[in-house]
């Protein structure tokens, strides 16, 4: 009785979070028309923003091609994870004070986990 009581509660888990996770997918498109205004996904290209292709991870101002503002190269060591891209999403300028990016944020925090 007691496995019986642990499965559904895992299956009732699982369950919630896939469906979380499928909303969260569907919403990612809709909030990230902002940032695909200037970005592009495809390695190697850039618009008016940096390529953000595989830059989950990796250091900021590595997009090759790209020639980034003197605030965001004062950031070359920072690695972009989610507790910084949680950060930078919703307040790009408070969080490398004289960028470029005309971006002012993604204030829903909704938006931002979707994009991230």
């Amino acid at each position: 009785m007691t496995s019986q009581i642990a499965a559904t509660a895992l299956a009732v888990f699982l369950l919630g979070a896939t469906t979380a996770s499928t909303a969260m997918a569907q919403e990612a498109p809709k909030a990230f028309n902002q940032c695909k205004a200037c970005h592009k996904v495809e390695a190697g290209k850039n618009g008016v923003g940096p390529s953000l292709f595989g830059i989950f991870g990796h250091k900021l101002g590595q997009a090759p091609g790209f020639k980034y503002s003197e605030a965001h190269l004062k950031f070359a060591q920072q690695t972009v994870d989610e507790p910084f891209l949680t950060k930078y999403l919703a307040d790009p300028k408070g969080t490398i004070p004289g960028n470029k990016m005309v971006f002012a944020g993604l204030k829903n925090p909704d938006d931002v986990k979707a994009v991230i």
